[in-house]
């Protein structure tokens, strides 16, 4: 059973960065792909980012890129989201997924979640 620990999250100023993780274990980390969602108050869950198993393809939702960056590290068997430039529109709770066969921007797609890490921007 896959299981993620997200650490991470907190409260900064708009314009200011901030990096997120999620420690993966309990299956081969190199067979899952990863992803990271978002959850606003009162909103559904969307699709924020997705990186392969492999590390070299990954994926973004419009309103992310160009700011933000996901990585994963095999070696800790953790996925990465750099936040930069952020902006009081991108509060909300963060979840990392992870699944065994493809990524998608639905949740359906997505097996595991973490529990998600609070990051609120104020201006």
């Amino acid at each position: 059973q896959v299981h993620l620990g997200q650490s991470g999250g907190g409260l900064v100023q708009t314009g200011d960065s901030l990096k997120l993780a999620c420690v993966f274990s309990g299956r081969a980390f190199g067979n899952y792909v990863l992803g990271w969602f978002r959850q606003a108050p009162g909103k559904e869950r969307d699709f924020v980012a997705a990186i392969s198993r492999s590390g070299g393809a990954t994926e973004y939702a419009d309103s992310v890129r160009g700011r933000f960056t996901i990585s994963r590290d095999e070696t800790s068997s953790t996925v990465h989201l750099q936040m930069k430039n952020l902006q009081p529109e991108s509060t909300a709770f963060y979840y990392c997924a992870a699944d065994d066969t493809y990524y998608s921007a639905s949740t359906r797609t997505w097996d595991s979640w973490g529990r998600g890490a609070q990051v609120a921007v104020f201006s």
